[in-house]
């Protein structure tokens, strides 16, 4: 099997791998929202409320997500040359206005219930279903880690670490019923408040590196010193300079110019520059590289 040949069936795998845990994702979700509906409707806890209102969030993340992806995932076109991976940041905007308002609702709920406590009802249901819900996630985050494990996906990765935080919250539900039962009533609604800081918290983190992306911030310096590695390697590259990154959903764009002998021809140039292509192909998954060959009498040795 050839080089591009390996790269079609790569894309295959990672694009079935990656809708299959999103997939995943959204069965779950929607299992979870049905339980702690009813968990909440029985209990009137407004921990559960909480953390219902949190795999309402899910679902609707889940949701958004899967179809984002699948436009993420589409190819480069006339119109969208450098590919759609920047329509995941948008998604992760959209989903995190909505968080936030649901934060601030979950606040002034939970303000109120510490305020004016009530008494939990059936909260031995309610902790059952809350159960539940650690043994669904708990199969879901395995399944994401295995999905992530093979593909990298950034997607995927932000959509498990956000479902290993679920497990703290419903943790922290069942020991919110479970004080109750002891008469500690003002429990219910400091969790909630403690829920509703935490997605608040979450969201504007996920607004700040979204923002980021769509800003074609540079990549982690760990990937800028490995692609500044392989331009070095190479035994007939004299330095480079204008080195600029940024990534889109999976793909990371590299582009750079790269110093060399005035000496050889312009196909040795493009030659050389092609090794060094590959190489960084191969170091990266899901990149692409512009460059741009100089005389180094024209720009001198120094890396910028």
């Amino acid at each position: 099997m050839n080089e591009l040949s390996t790269k079609v069936v790569q894309d295959k795998d990672y694009e079935s791998l990656v809708k299959f845990a999103s997939k995943a994702a959204i069965v779950v979700a929607v299992i979870l929202v049905a339980s702690k509906i009813y968990g909440w409707w029985i209990s009137n806890s407004a921990a559960m409320l909480a953390s219902t209102t949190d795999s309402l969030l899910d679902v609707f993340a889940s949701l958004t997500g899967f179809m984002i992806l699948k436009y993420s995932l589409a190819p480069a076109d006339e119109e969208h040359k450098f590919g759609h991976g920047k329509a995941e940041n948008l998604a992760a905007l959209m989903q995190s206005s909505f968080v936030i308002g649901s934060a601030i609702l979950l606040l002034i709920h939970g303000v109120e219930r510490t305020i004016n406590p009530e008494i939990v009802a059936h909260s031995n249901i309610a902790i059952a279903i809350s159960v539940l819900a650690i043994v669904l996630t708990l199969a879901l985050v395995f399944v994401q880690k295995i999905v992530i494990k093979k593909t990298n996906s950034i997607a995927i990765s932000a959509d498990s670490l956000h479902y290993q935080s679920d497990l703290l919250l419903n943790v922290g539900v069942i020991i919110a019923l479970l004080m109750s039962q002891f008469k500690w009533h003002y429990a219910d609604g400091i969790f909630t408040v403690l829920v509703g800081s935490f997605l608040l918290v979450s969201a504007i983190k996920i607004i700040y590196n979204s923002v980021q992306d769509l800003m074609d911030k540079e990549l982690k310096q760990d990937d800028l010193d490995k692609i500044t590695a392989v331009i070095n390697k190479h035994p007939q590259a004299l330095g480079f300079h204008q080195l600029r990154t940024r990534q889109a959903g999976k793909i990371k764009f590299v582009q750079f110019h790269l110093e060399l002998s005035d000496e050889i021809t312009l196909y040795a140039a493009h030659l050389i520059a092609n090794e060094i292509e590959n190489q960084l192909l191969l170091s990266f998954e899901h990149m692409e590289v512009f460059i741009h060959q100089d005389p180094s009498s024209v720009v001198g040795h120094k890396n910028i």
